[in-house]
């Protein structure tokens, strides 16, 4: 068995603005509902600027000091049928400049963390908001058997 593996690489990031949060309103059919800002990562990009880039592009926001504050990761296979890891890179950012705007992505919102359980958010928001704001979790994984997906949280 080799040691390496195909993998794809994405970014999500909290952007905090006191007890309210930045989200944004997946149009998407395959991921729909409130969940975070993220995108995928360049080739040669380095992680803190693919997670600076990204938030420019999909909230309008100049974010500073971006913390990488934890992974999310789960085993698919691509297009080609090949067994690869999908690895999220999780930030947390509570400094930032600019202007919220929307993207084709879906709309952006400052949501107060007591409003959470009031809308259609993404079904893993709450374990990734877990893993994001606890100091004691570092690792958010899928385990996949079939059709069974179980979140594992480290």
């Amino acid at each position: 068995m080799g040691r390496t593996e195909t993998v794809e690489l994405t970014v999500l990031c909290l952007i905090q603005d006191g007890d309210k949060i930045l989200l944004q309103n997946r149009e998407k059919e395959d991921w729909k509902g409130y969940t975070l800002p993220g995108g995928h990562i360049e080739p040669g990009e380095s992680f803190v600027d693919a997670v600076k880039r990204e938030m420019k592009e999909e909230t309008g926001l100049d974010i500073q000091d971006p913390k990488l504050v934890g992974i999310k990761q789960f085993s698919f296979q691509n297009e080609k049928k090949t067994d690869c890891r999908y690895i999220v890179l999780l930030f947390k950012a509570e400094k930032f400049t600019g202007t919220v705007v929307s993207s084709a992505e879906g709309n952006m919102e400052w949501i107060h963390y007591d409003q959470l359980s009031e809308i259609d958010t993404v079904n893993d928001l709450d374990d990734l908001l877990d893993v994001i704001n606890n100091p004691n979790l570092t690792e958010f994984q899928y385990l996949v058997d079939g059709d069974i997906w179980t979140v594992s949280k480290k």
